[in-house]
């Protein structure tokens, strides 16, 4: 057996999702900040088509150093290389094209062959994190004492990979984020990537929610409500038609909860009163539709922070398994807090979890 991929890649995994990626980032980030004179810079990457990028020679040399059989090697080779391609349009049929770089589209090999090819991208200074799922991204620089040298050269050396792998970074969709809550802040010099200057941003959409420089979630809230409040008019629209209560409930579940509880786990912790209220109302417009009691996404939010991290637990190999250090105790299985010093630390998942665990035995 070997790993097919470290453990910097989540996508792709058992038991794993983007919340992790996320909770992941956000707790990184949150413990750092946690101690004086830091702040975080994170560089969301953006690569263009990089399916289409991978190169079979050096997918096959990968493959050899994580022990593969070399038989396995040579198919995967043969797969990847001299596949023909032909456009239809109507009756008409183009020349074919012989493709010998990238992985088939809509293939289930592509995500595994692509982690495989990239797994070798790691960090290469303690100080830096590369956190990737699929082909999104994330170097989250660990900043102290304003000594920015280790991540301009995390960044160089991430340049200098992407070359030697015939991935392409589009340095003009490629943001980036400071996280910084010092009083006295100082001048932030911007990051150079092939000579352009990467653009700053105050929020970015990541994997599917919205995080600011403020690690506030009113824009994410903000964009959910609003979407939720545009499949609220649907359900009304059931209702008028006369679909029973149990559809107009499944109806809620899949289309209107399915968005304000997206990745809940990593967020919703740190979200303010005002945001929480703003999003229950949706929940009880929803009920008021229906007609039946729906879970309240307080609720919601416990019961998927204790049901992940019961999963975390169990699987030794998740990048966070560490995080849950048992206590020797006679009596019941206790975890060892995580210390913190803010609000933001405290309220984050992976404190939630610990806490929610020794509640519950």
């Amino acid at each position: 057996m070997f790993r097919i991929a470290s453990d910097n890649n989540i996508a792709y995994r058992p038991n794993r999702s983007t919340d992790d990626a996320i909770s992941t980032t956000l707790h990184t980030a949150l413990t750092h900040l946690d101690k004086r004179n830091t702040y975080v810079r994170m560089l969301f990457i953006d690569y263009s088509s990089a399916f289409n990028t991978i190169v079979p020679s050096k997918l096959v040399i990968k493959l050899e150093t994580l022990v593969l059989d070399p038989a396995l090697c040579n198919w995967v080779l043969d797969f990847l290389t001299g596949r023909p391609q032909v456009v239809r349009v109507g009756n008409n049929i183009s020349s074919p094209l012989i493709l010998n770089t990238g992985a088939p589209q809509g293939c289930v090999l592509s995500p595994l062959l692509y982690s495989l090819f990239t797994h070798d991208c790691v960090a290469t200074h303690a100080s830096n994190s590369i956190i990737k799922f699929a082909d999104d991204t994330t170097v989250v620089g660990l900043i102290t004492n304003n000594d920015e040298t280790a991540y301009r050269e995390e960044v160089r050396a991430l340049g200098v990979w992407c070359q030697e792998n015939n991935l392409t970074l589009n340095v003009n969709k490629t943001k980036e984020m400071i996280v910084d809550f010092r009083k006295q802040q100082r001048e932030h010099p911007p990051i150079h990537i092939d000579g352009t200057v990467v653009e700053r941003v105050a929020s970015f959409k990541f994997l599917g929610i919205h995080i600011t420089d403020k690690l506030n979630w009113s824009t994410h809230t903000d964009s959910i409500v609003k979407k939720a409040q545009q499949r609220l008019f649907n359900l009304r629209r059931l209702k008028k038609f006369g679909l029973s209560p149990k559809a107009l409930t499944n109806f809620y579940r899949c289309t209107i909860e399915s968005i304000l509880a997206g990745c809940i786990t990593a967020w919703y912790g740190n979200c303010s009163a005002h945001n929480r209220k703003a999003l229950q109302r949706v929940v009880r417009s929803a009920q008021h539709i229906t007609g039946g009691k729906l879970p309240a996404l307080q609720d919601t939010y416990t019961t998927r922070c204790y049901r992940k991290a019961i999963k975390i637990i169990k699987n030794i190999n998740h990048p966070n398994h560490c995080l849950f250090t048992p206590l020797s105790s006679r009596r019941r299985r206790q975890y060892r807090y995580i210390k913190a010093g803010t609000e933001r630390l405290k309220n984050s998942f992976y404190l939630k979890a610990i806490r929610l665990l020794n509640s519950h035995h």
